[in-house]
């Protein structure tokens, strides 16, 4: 199933080029009170709207897909994890133009020492919001991602029950101001974090160990690999991240991106695909 966010906060489920819309599904959420609970409350509850939008969507209006605005599946995360250098070949592309990136230091070129970064949850954006750029006198780059939905909670998980924990899965965009502050500085810049166009929930998608995802700007090729091409995988990216910190239902994790990073400017138009989840237009402007 394919589930959108979109408009005024509506709920939909995608069905070619349509959306069905089924917020009525939302009276499947548990009714809540302060202190909230953690993570995102739709999430925590997939299972249990999932059985509430079957139930109703027969009856549901459709409207074209088109016609809508796509925002972020998710809308609470606890967290935005990011998996750095996660690819050999942008590892290499890297190391042989060290301005662009930063000066990377070696230890920061191997994702076990490097160890996973934070993106601000102020970052996120669905792609119907674009990219809003800010230190336009430095390079803002794009990184096209398979993003990983953490569905139940979980602390050092292992690798052979990780997929245990998936939601589903959505387009990522890491967007990045190259600089010299930390990782997490650099990415958390308003509307830095992409993601989109809707969730496919896990059961479509039983390996994201090999699915195809490209890139381009301005309809120019930028990035295109194969997840399979990950240095950690799926589910080693989650015991790894789990190490660290608890999961929580709707953590979002940025898997890492291939090589072709490059930049973009304000009126740019950037198309990112990933096999099995889609494809979503996110226009880039100046903040």
């Amino acid at each position: 199933m394919k589930i959108c966010r979109f408009d005024n906060d509506r709920l939909g489920i995608v069905e070619g080029d349509r959306v069905l819309d089924v917020t009525g599904a939302l009276d499947a959420l548990p009714k809540v009170s302060w202190p909230l609970p953690q993570g995102d409350l739709l999430i925590a509850n997939l299972d249990k709207v999932v059985a509430r939008i079957e139930a109703i969507k027969h009856a549901a209006t459709p409207k074209p897909l088109a016609a809508v605005k796509l925002k972020s599946p998710v809308a609470n995360p606890s967290k935005i994890v990011g998996a750095p250098v996660n690819y050999q070949l942008h590892i290499d592309e890297a190391t042989k133009n060290p301005g662009a990136f930063a000066n990377p230091s070696s230890n920061m070129l191997n994702i076990r020492t490097a160890g996973p970064f934070l993106k601000a949850n102020s970052s996120l954006v669905g792609p119907s919001e674009g990219v809003a750029l800010r230190f336009t006198d430095r390079r803002n780059d794009h990184e096209v991602e398979l993003a990983v939905v953490i569905g139940k909670a979980g602390s050092a998980i292992p690798a052979a029950k990780a997929l245990d924990h998936v939601a589903g899965y959505a387009i990522g965009l890491d967007m990045t101001v190259r600089g010299t502050e930390d990782r997490s500085v650099r990415k958390s810049v308003d509307s830095y974090s992409v993601l989109g166009p809707w969730l496919v929930t896990a059961d479509e998608i039983p390996d994201p160990n090999n699915l195809d995802l490209s890139i381009t700007v301005n309809n120019e090729p930028r990035q295109k690999s194969n997840t399979r091409m990950l240095i950690l995988n799926v589910q080693q990216c989650i015991e790894f991240f789990s190490s660290y910190y608890t999961l929580l239902p709707g953590d979002i994790i940025m898997s890492g991106t291939p090589e072709g990073v490059g930049p973009v400017k304000n009126g740019d138009l950037m198309i990112a695909e990933v096999e099995k989840v889609g494809r979503m237009e996110v226009r880039v402007r100046n903040a």
